[in-house]
């Protein structure tokens, strides 16, 4: 039995849980643990670096916006190119929101989705991302997720879990469809 009119006290410590890889799955598995957090009636919070389309996920969480706020903190996919000072001012800005977020406790959890990519891509540095994550509230747990994650957040974080691509039909020319894949 969930204790909704105090998650916090529900859930306890709060822990770091990083999804990388080349593997299909990491956003999907953060939307997982969001939809089982707001079963238990937790506030969750979605801040997607890079990303700034409307994806099918959004769309759907748009129907829990009782339980979860989603913020993108991208334009457009710059990753087959340099980013602008514009991405970097977007990303950056998105960082500050979420340091502020997470110190506030005011969500159970917090899912930084591709912010390893934010990374990789010098948006902002991983001493800024471990600050943030190291002065956080206590019961706040947090999702970081992207490929090329920073080896100091693989030995920071709690729980790591790499997805590995073995196969997958993209290779064999398929697009993402709508619904699956965005």
């Amino acid at each position: 039995m969930t204790n909704q009119s105090n998650p916090q006290q529900f859930i306890g410590k709060g822990y770091v849980h990083l999804y990388f890889g080349d593997g299909k799955g990491k956003t999907t598995a953060a939307l997982g643990l969001a939809l089982r957090s707001m079963g238990a009636g937790l506030r969750v919070f979605l801040g997607q670096f890079v990303k700034g389309m409307t994806y099918s996920e959004i769309k759907a969480l748009d129907r829990f916006s009782d339980l979860v706020t989603v913020r993108q903190y991208g334009l457009d996919c710059f990753i087959y190119n340099e980013p602008t000072k514009e991405d970097i001012r977007v990303a950056r800005k998105g960082l500050s929101e979420v340091s502020r977020i997470l110190k506030e406790g005011s969500y159970q959890l917090v899912i930084l989705d591709e912010i390893n990519i934010a990374l990789y891509y010098n948006l902002f540095s991983v001493t800024e991302v471990l600050d943030l994550l190291k002065s956080r509230h206590w019961g706040v747990e947090v999702v970081l997720t992207g490929r090329k994650p920073d080896p100091v957040l693989i030995d920071y974080a709690d729980l790591v879990t790499e997805m590995q691509e073995v196969k997958h039909y993209y290779r064999k020319g398929i697009e993402a469809r709508s619904g699956i894949e965005s």
